[in-house]
């Protein structure tokens, strides 16, 4: 025991020495992301913890969300406390999931992007911000925070918490790291009850499944007149969309679409990378398997003559979800783990993935359990659930109704993590009322 604990000790201290030494060079690298418009130009020195507005007085609690979903899934949350009249603070790590909160937080909310897992920002941003309870979604570990939270004795609650295959293998790996790390953690709320035992396993207590809260929350938003203009271009076309691809996937998704081509020759397949900045590497194979392209990006109208249209934007996913009814989604075919069907679903769409979908497990076979989805092992079988789905309008709202259906057996997750974030809030509202008088 005593020689994990040093190991552990170790490595940690390993991290937090190799986060000093990388400190001074993160200026140039944050320049380059906010060139490639991945960070906030005006807004780059919240990285490094220091704050863009006055610390309210009173308790005051911090949510942090890395992404689009996941900060969508808190803000119910976040609207709970505050309606208890305690001050929020939400960090998030991308500039797209800022654009989308900015304007759905509440009136007494703060937003900030997060700071780098290095001591200096964590230490000065916790040092002005000072919060009595942080709150973070999903997966959301960094060693240096939450060792620094821990020495301030702010306890931290993870809620909607999942555990992947693979980080669970990582951890496994480390588990004298992975202890010493998740005992820090106040509570663990996790999606199911596998995320659950993962994180025991780890070292986490207490834990407690709620389900998934981005199923109690509203579908992605979009800009509805940007939408109305763009189905306007696509007219009676037969569309579907192939969401949040990966590499290797595109080729596949092409290939689909040759198949289908022959049989529906106006047929128009949108493909939405994960990641937008492989638009050009999209485009050239796109081109090369001689189909022709409109790019959003490039700001052109959607022409008939257009085979494929490239969703290589960032935070349009609500409006690529909402143009077709059959949505595929990525990270199934030519990798592994997965994407979160659960936003396709909430805007209307039967969805097909390939089988690899680990990361979402407990999803996917709810889905699977209703009819709400299928799984294809390649691209003729991709390219041969989308054509007779495309074709058979009651085959495709049959699976539409089976994914709402399943969507409705799978809410209630707000109103358990609300019931376990009491026993962290209350203590807050006590102090608050002192504090007044």
């Amino acid at each position: 025991m005593m020689r994990r604990n040093r190991m552990a000790r170790s490595l940690l201290v390993a991290y937090r020495l190799t986060g000093t030494l990388l400190y001074p060079f993160m200026g140039p690298f944050l320049r380059l992301r906010a060139r490639r418009g991945k960070e906030d130009r005006l807004r780059r020195y919240e990285r490094y913890g220091y704050p863009s507005a006055d610390r309210p007085k009173g308790p005051l609690v911090w949510f942090h969300a890395a992404s689009v979903g996941e900060s969508m899934a808190v803000l119910p949350l976040i609207e709970s406390i505050s309606q208890q009249g305690i001050h929020v603070i939400m960090t998030t790590g991308t500039v797209t999931s800022a654009a989308v909160v900015r304007d759905r937080l509440p009136p007494a909310t703060f937003h900030q992007y997060v700071p780098l897992d290095f001591e200096k920002a964590v230490k000065r941003f916790l040092g002005h911000w000072n919060p009595d309870l942080a709150i973070f979604s999903e997966s959301e570990i960094w060693p240096t925070t939450m060792l620094e939270m821990n020495k301030r004795r702010i306890p931290l609650v993870l809620v909607n918490a999942r555990m992947s295959d693979r980080s669970f293998a990582r951890w496994r790996g480390a588990p004298a790291l992975a202890e010493a790390l998740f005992e820090n953690i106040s509570h663990v709320v996790a999606q199911s009850d596998l995320d659950a035992e993962r994180f025991r396993q780890l070292g986490a207590s207490p834990v407690t499944v709620s389900g998934n809260l981005k199923v109690d929350t509203e579908a992605l938003p979009c800009d509805e007149i940007e939408l109305d203009r763009v189905r306007a271009q696509i007219g009676g076309r037969p569309v579907w969309i192939a969401a949040s691809t990966h590499p290797g996937e595109e080729a596949e998704i092409t290939g689909a679409h040759k198949l289908m081509s022959s049989h529906l020759p106006d047929l128009l397949t949108v493909i939405v990378p994960r990641h937008p900045d492989r638009g050009d590497e999209i485009a050239a194979l796109v081109n090369k398997a001689g189909i022709s392209l409109c790019r959003r990006s490039q700001g052109y109208p959607l022409t008939p003559e257009a085979g494929i249209f490239l969703g290589d934007t960032i935070g349009e996913m609500g409006l690529y979800l909402r143009l077709g009814e059959v949505v595929f989604m990525g990270r199934s075919l030519t990798l592994k783990g997965g994407q979160n069907p659960l936003e396709a679903a909430m805007t209307g769409a039967a969805i097909l993935s390939g089988p690899h979908v680990g990361n979402f497990r407990e999803t996917y076979r709810n889905l699977l359990a209703n009819g709400g989805a299928k799984l294809v092992k390649d691209r003729k079988m991709l390219a041969e659930n989308v054509a007779y789905l495309l074709s058979r309008d009651d085959e495709r709202r049959k699976m539409i109704e089976a994914a709402s259906g399943a969507l409705a057996q799978m809410r209630g997750a707000l109103d358990r993590t609300v019931e376990v974030l009491d026993s962290y809030v209350f203590p807050l509202t006590v102090k608050r009322d002192l504090e007044s008088l």
